[in-house]
């Protein structure tokens, strides 16, 4: 098992067309990949910036009230996303969603999410 850099960081948005339009017109970021939030009909989208700085926006979807954004979590490019739990757990990470393999739209992934020591989302991330 390798770790490869981050994949992406998640990013909690209060509007998500204004933090799209930042990323995209702003900044010039390109968008990899979009996939539906669950049944909410909102959309989350990968935008690279360059040089493997890529942010997830992700839109509040249970009507959560957010004032500010703030990171969700970082997710750790790894080849092996199972093995990279498993090392967690050893290491006293808390399980927060165990090792699923998934289609997020187009891009099939293995990925999983763990607490880290100070409560920090880390999701380990591959694309198989």
């Amino acid at each position: 098992m390798n770790f490869n850099g981050f994949h992406h960081i998640g990013l909690w948005v209060k509007d998500t067309q204004k933090s799209f339009d930042f990323y995209t017109k702003g900044l010039g970021g390109k968008v990899t990949f979009s996939f539906p939030m669950g049944d909410s009909g909102k959309t989350i989208y990968l935008v690279d910036l360059g040089g493997n700085a890529v942010v997830e926006i992700i839109p509040r979807g249970n009507g959560e009230e957010e004032t500010n954004a703030h990171w969700a979590h970082i997710a750790i490019r790894t080849d092996d996303a199972r093995a990279a739990y498993d090392l967690a757990m050893k290491a006293g990470a808390v399980s927060q969603t165990a090792p699923q393999d998934m289609n997020l739209g187009t891009m099939p992934v293995t990925n999983a999410f763990v607490l880290g020591p100070d409560h920090e989302v880390i999701e380990f991330f591959q694309v198989r």
